[in-house]
């Protein structure tokens, strides 16, 4: 049973892509109860070429949510964010630069240039990362070629969450599990891998101390909340696909979907995989709370529904989300065209319904037609790419899987969610939605002494928030279209290769 010695809320800040929030959590009698108090945009800013964060607008809201809770006693607080993204600070912990967004057009072209200098192969050896363009390793690269200025006047390197984290506490510290997400560490010895990086050219003194998922790192600065000053500061797992994780068991025979922009399907591992076969699949070894790893694989998740909704509302046609899903769901619509979620003319397109268009015209498919029939192959696919990447994950870890567990705000979409289910032939179990905030929440109460261990707080966590379950129908009837997307995945990468 939950301890509950400490007395206070625990208020947890969760930044994704899109937008942010505060979520103030309290635990009574074993049960946790959360409440949103604030909700904020995440947008990025375009400057000629390049794609930026506005990170002082998230300080700013940062700021707006703990004036609010000044009147609520904390027992502690929190910043998890997502990955790969970073900021340099200078000598006196200054910002140098807004910092960048990884799909900023810079990162083109960086992971072969540092290929040059280090084989694909040595890296993942070391680092048990899989290869994106967006990962930290490349787009630091391409701040040292093309803003040499700026890192040499760089002190220090961190994650989002961690520069947010520093100025609430005054403690400028890496935590594990984003650090992760940089291919700066070694996953066997969970250490800064500087040789490697020495190898590539990147400089390792602006690298900070790692810390594990819940630990204290400070307490919270008269200058940052004045009425709260003193309030402790704990580095929960920072990254939110970390905290995501931490919410919920996602090991043994259950597979974790974190859904939302991106999906990230893995499983939870006492050790790395770092075969070669795990490195040709491109398959990530990311850190977890307590000692875990994450075996997982980011898919473009619903970036593309969401890049498309966007598309139709500059066309003058917004549509309401769930109008729309409605409509997606008619079975005249069933796969009629497909598409692999991550090939990279989806990475940000200007115009993505007409990407989607040119793909299935590349492949000899039908055009979607109308925002329904987007929808449609949109979600089919994501399902389709699912069981993929889970039988790939199956053959790894020599594991079956029997569940998949469905969390994150993307776990409000019931038709994904049975699509996921029928696809795969696995039971899938949705929710909680706010599963990032509740593993933030949960390494807060670890590290005060709300809890005594991380299955008591999920524990906690399964009593207080339910989740909805999705069988598998018909899945024969996914079987022959799931042959043609394998067929589509392949001629394509051969395209792109």
């Amino acid at each position: 049973m939950a301890q509950e010695t400490v007395s206070g809320a625990f208020l947890a800040f969760d930044l994704g892509a899109e937008s942010g929030r505060a979520i103030l959590g309290r635990l009574q009698r074993g049960v946790l109860d959360i409440r949103e108090t604030r909700r904020f945009p995440n947008e990025p800013v375009r400057q000629h070429e390049s794609l930026f964060w506005d990170i002082l607008r998230l300080w700013h809201e940062i700021g707006q949510a703990l004036s609010d809770a000044a009147g609520t006693r904390l027992a502690s607080v929190g910043v998890d964010g997502w990955g790969v993204d970073y900021a340099l600070l200078g000598e006196r912990g200054n910002l140098l630069e807004n910092p960048r967004h990884y799909r900023d057009p810079r990162n083109q072209g960086m992971m072969e240039a540092v290929f040059e200098r280090v084989s694909r192969e040595d890296i993942y050896a070391v680092t048990g990362i899989q290869f994106l363009q967006i990962n930290t390793l490349f787009q630091f690269y391409a701040a040292c070629r093309l803003t040499p200025d700026v890192v040499d006047a760089a002190h220090a390197l961190v994650t989002i969450p961690d520069l947010l984290n520093y100025w609430l506490s005054g403690r400028l510290c890496s935590e594990y599990t984003i650090a992760t997400t940089t291919q700066f560490v070694d996953a066997r010895t969970r250490t800064w891998a500087t040789h490697l990086l020495s190898a590539i050219g990147l400089p390792t003194r602006v690298l900070a101390e790692i810390v594990q998922p819940g630990t204290v790192v400070g307490e919270l600065r008269k200058e940052a909340a004045p009425a709260l000053a003193g309030t402790p500061v704990v580095a929960p797992a920072c990254h939110d696909t970390g905290s995501a994780v931490a919410s919920v068991c996602a090991g043994g025979s259950t597979a974790f979907i974190s859904s939302g922009t991106w999906s990230l399907l893995g499983t939870e591992l006492d050790a790395p995989v770092m075969t070669a076969k795990a490195r040709d699949l491109n398959f990530t070894n990311e850190g977890g709370v307590c000692g875990t790893i994450r075996l997982l694989k980011n898919i473009s998740g619903l970036w593309l529904l969401q890049a498309c909704r966007r598309s139709w509302v500059v066309d003058g046609h917004p549509l309401d989300y769930d109008a729309l899903l409605s409509a997606a769901a008619d079975d005249r619509l069933a796969f009629a065209s497909l598409v692999d979620p991550d090939h990279p003319a989806f990475l940000n397109p200007a115009d993505m319904p007409a990407e989607i268009a040119c793909y299935c015209r590349r492949t000899s498919q039908p055009e979607p037609s109308g925002p329904p029939a987007f929808a449609r192959a949109i979600l089919e696919s994501l399902a389709m790419k699912y069981r993929a990447v889970l039988e790939s994950m199956e053959g790894l870890t020599g594991r079956r899987v029997e569940q998949i567990r469905i969390v994150g705000g993307g776990s409000r979409n019931r038709l994904l969610n049975q699509f996921t289910a029928d696809a795969t032939g696995r039971t899938v179990l949705a929710g909680p939605i706010e599963a990032t905030a509740l593993g933030n929440i949960a390494m807060q109460m670890l590290a005060t002494g709300a809890v005594s261990s991380l299955t008591e707080a999920r524990a906690v966590i399964d009593r207080s928030f339910p989740v909805e379950r999705f069988e598998p129908s018909a899945t024969d009837r996914w079987d022959a279209p799931y042959r043609r997307f394998q067929q589509y995945l392949a001629e394509e990468r051969v395209r792109v290769i």
